[in-house]
């Protein structure tokens, strides 16, 4: 199956690229430059020379429409990701429009099955603080979460009217080989590094990037009758054993306040607006501490489609290595992770 992946060079796009590749699937990818291809690919074991790269944007129609043209299915996962107001007008433009595009030109060119890759954020605030892939897209009016409504709200409309889309909902994703340190791994980088001695209460779900990649591929050749949405592979972790776990993995004490969220987003909002010229990246973030006031959980932790959540510590011990290998932490910052230690079977909830 000949399959074009939007976003692949991004964190879950590259791996979802990397799953499709072992599945025996042929890859094309739209692409800025070519570059960041060989970047993104190559510690995935996947190289660039066996996916069929085009360039161009995904808010420009002309280069969609030419991506777009003879493959068989699409994996729209291009998107801006970030609780940095410094990145809102390319969310708008990238996360709402880039959709539209790229979904309108599937049905044009009559493509067997489109993946839109939504997040679970998308629903928020939610009522009860529970969310199913029924739930209605949310009214936040945090830049990021608010693309992301309005994106969902096109890909269901597809849906309504027949198209074969398919929409997934991963969870906040952590795991290693990010090309471009996305928010999780950020996060959890200034964690180790002693930037965020502050958290908020609440919580959310989170994921391995691999188990969602593997989603995607397994989506592709799923049934027709299949539910058309999903929720990623992963599991609700309250913040404190998100620190818990962290703790657990590098056998570091990690001192850390808990502060209640709603307490904390004035202060956040303020960094916020502080941020837009301010040059050097602000950890308080008003977005993540809105995801964690809002405390949702998916209404169903099935594995999808049968694939399951690896333990959220082996998830996180990955991810320490590989930013100990990658130079964006000390040995001491990464502790026990990089030594014997094996915490790799031990779940969230048993910490």
């Amino acid at each position: 199956m000949q399959v074009l992946v939007t976003g692949g060079t991004g964190f879950l796009g590259a791996h979802t690229v990397a799953a499709l590749a072992r599945e025996g699937h042929q890859v094309r990818m739209l692409a800025r430059a070519h570059a960041g291809v060989e970047r993104a690919l190559g510690p995935l074991g996947v190289s660039a020379s066996g996916v069929e790269v085009m360039l161009g944007d995904v808010t420009d129609p002309a280069a969609v429409n030419r991506a777009v043209r003879g493959v068989d299915a699409v994996v729209h996962a291009a998107a801006v990701f970030s609780f940095d107001t410094r990145q809102n007008a390319a969310m708008r433009r990238t996360n709402v429009a880039g959709t539209e595009l790229v979904l309108s030109a599937a049905r044009r060119f009559d493509v067997g099955r489109t993946v839109y890759v939504s997040t679970f954020g998308a629903m928020l605030p939610a009522s009860g603080g529970v969310i199913g892939t029924r739930t209605a897209p949310g009214a936040a009016r945090e830049p990021y979460l608010a693309s992301k409504a309005a994106a969902e709200a096109v890909a269901r409309e597809h849906q309504a009217q027949g198209a074969p889309v398919v929409i997934t909902y991963p969870p906040a994703l952590l795991g290693p080989d990010d090309p471009k340190l996305g928010d999780q791994n950020a996060r959890l980088r200034n964690m180790l590094r002693g930037l965020m001695p502050m958290w908020p209460s609440g919580g959310f779900p989170v994921g391995d990037v691999r188990d969602t990649a593997a989603l995607h591929a397994a989506l592709l050749t799923a049934p027709a009758d299949s539910p058309d949405r999903h929720f990623g592979p992963g599991r609700y972790a309250s913040t404190r054993v998100f620190v818990r776990s962290a703790r657990l993995v590098t056998g570091r004490s990690l001192p850390t306040v808990f502060l209640p969220a709603r307490a904390m987003m004035p202060l956040a909002y303020l960094a916020g607006l502080a941020q837009r010229v301010w040059p050097w990246h602000i950890p308080a973030e008003y977005g993540a501490c809105y995801v964690c006031a809002c405390d949702a959980r998916p209404d169903d932790e099935r594995p999808p489609l049968g694939i399951a959540a690896r333990p959220f510590t082996q998830t996180l011990a990955d991810t320490v290595r590989w930013l100990h290998r990658r130079g964006l932490v000390t040995a001491r910052q990464a502790g026990q992770a990089i030594g014997p230690a094996d915490v790799s079977t031990v779940a969230p909830e048993h910490v």
